[in-house]
Order: C-alpha cells, then sequence, then structure tokens
C-alpha cells in the first residue's frame, strides 16, 4: 500500500517497502525552486531521515523536466532586499541540500528531463542518478551575471575540481552523455519507460544492503578525504563497531545460511 502526502510544491510516496518518491511539482515553471519549494523539500528530507520506515528515497520532477533550478521571477524580486535578507535566504537554499547531501538513506535522482543550475545541484547531492538521454544539463549561473556558488561544494565533490571549473565559467549546457562521463549521471536510459524500469532495478539493489551500514557509508567518501591521520584514526573504529553489531551480525549470518537478512523486505528476498 502507498501512502501518498501532499505539499504545496511536492508530492510524496511512501510505499510498503519503505520506498519514498519526492516529486517536484511545479511543472508550469519547470519545476523552479522558489521559497516554498525550498522549506518544503528541507522539512520532507528531514522527517525521512528520522523515520526508521523509511528505507531508500527517489528524487524527480513532476512532468517532462526535473528542475529548471532557481525561479528567476521570484530571484528578481530580491533586488531589494538587504544583503543580509539575501544571504540568509542563500542559507535556506544550502539547508536544503546539506538535509538531500547528509538524508542518512540512499538517495536516487530519477532525472526525468532537463537539470538546470540549481537542478544540476540537485543531482550532484544525489547518491545515484538515473537519466534519460535526451535531458542537458548545465550550471549556467555566469551566464546571468552569478555564479553557482551555493551549490558549489557539491558539484565540486561530485565531478572534481577540473570538471566543475570548466563548466563554471562558460555556464554552458552539456548533455547527458557529458554529465555521465564526469560522474554526475551513473545511468543512462533511452526513455521514461526505461528509466522507471532502471530505477526501481537500482530501488531493489539498495533495499538489500543494511539500513544503518548505509548511514555510515554514506559518510566515508568526505572522511576518507579528510587528512589521511584522521581518516585511517577513525575508520578502524567505525568497522570494528559494525562488525560487533546486530545489523553485522545478522548480515553474516545470513551469508552463511544462504537466506535474505532480516532488513531486506519479502517482495525482495528473490
Amino acid at each position: 500500500m502507498t501512502m501518498q502526502t501532499s505539499h504545496e510544491t511536492l508530492r510524496v510516496e511512501v510505499d510498503d517497502r519503505g520506498v519514498a518518491t519526492i516529486t517536484m511539482d511545479r511543472p508550469e515553471v519547470r519545476n523552479a525552486f522558489n521559497d516554498t519549494l525550498i522549506g518544503e523539500l528541507s522539512s520532507v528530507a528531514a522527517a525521512l531521515a528520522t523515520d526508521d520506515d523509511v528505507r531508500v528515497v527517489v528524487l524527480t520532477g513532476g512532468g517532462p523536466v526535473f528542475s529548471a533550478g532557481a525561479d528567476l521571477n521570484w530571484m528578481g524580486s530580491m533586488r531589494d532586499w538587504s544583503r543580509e535578507e539575501n544571504v540568509a535566504d542563500s542559507r535556506r537554499m544550502n539547508g536544503m541540500l546539506r538535509s538531500l547531501w547528509d538524508l542518512p538513506k540512499p538517495l536516487i535522482g530519477r532525472v526525468n528531463g532537463h537539470a538546470i543550475a540549481g537542478g544540476t545541484g540537485l543531482t550532484a547531492v544525489c547518491d545515484i542518478v538515473v537519466a534519460v538521454r535526451g535531458a542537458k544539463l548545465g550550471l549556467t549561473e555566469a551566464v546571468l551575471g552569478l555564479a553557482p556558488a551555493v551549490i558549489s561544494p557539491y558539484v565540486v565533490r561530485k565531478i572534481g575540481v577540473s570538471h566543475a571549473r570548466a563548466l563554471f565559467v562558460t555556464g554552458e549546457l552539456f548533455d547527458a552523455e557529458h554529465a555521465h562521463r564526469i560522474g554526475l549521471v551513473h545511468q543512462l536510459v533511452d526513455d521514461v519507460d526505461a528509466l522507471d524500469v532502471a530505477v526501481a532495478d537500482t530501488v531493489r539493489r539498495c533495499l538489500k544492503a543494511g539500513p544503518r551500514a548505509v548511514a555510515v557509508a554514506k559518510t566515508l567518501p568526505d572522511l576518507a578525504l579528510d587528512d589521511l591521520d584522521v581518516a585511517t584514526e577513525r575508520t578502524p573504529g567505525i568497522i570494528a563497531e559494525l562488525r560487533v553489531s546486530a545489523e553485522g551480525q545478522e548480515g553474516i549470518a545470513a551469508f552463511f545460511e544462504k537466506r535474505p537478512a532480516s532488513w531486506v523486505p519479502q517482495s525482495e528476498e528473490k
């Protein structure tokens, strides 16, 4: 049974396996961000993060576009804001991105169409991104006299300094194939039907992983890039704790007994 909750700018569905699908639902403006969407996406991410019944989260866009980034009409209204008001607003956007980046569950980007500017930033905070080949992406802020400042920490962590600098300074659009080559997208499909199949397969693979193990594993890439002395001091303790945890012991037992682990939904045990 699927449970659905509606918000002003989002639809959220959670199925009986604990798979939550967040759909940005402003198709009339290509799912562009405004203050309402930013606030709702932040609060939904925070709620899903603490819901033990939710195992996997899928983020997508309603209609033919994933997200066109910030709503330019909304941004235009900020011309009369003070610097402090503009900084506070930008911090709210970062709070949304950070809540998705820190989500202790697999976050799958279902990129059903173009993902521009902040929309590209949203793909950068997803753990796994599946996109249709016809999608265009772009860090286009510079052509508007702006810069991709708030999304840059996430984009650079995803694609590296070299690709980020090249794309930041041109502001050019690029196709999904290029996004795949630089690591922003992990899988390409031909159309929306194939997208649904690929996302469903990715969800099934994520559901076979232990929930606590996933939450810990998501922190490791950033930890691994920390100072080497810090990283190598902390990582032995992490694996030591997981080995003796109830989840770790259950996973090892399931392997030797050739059965699904207790956290695998019955519908995915085959």
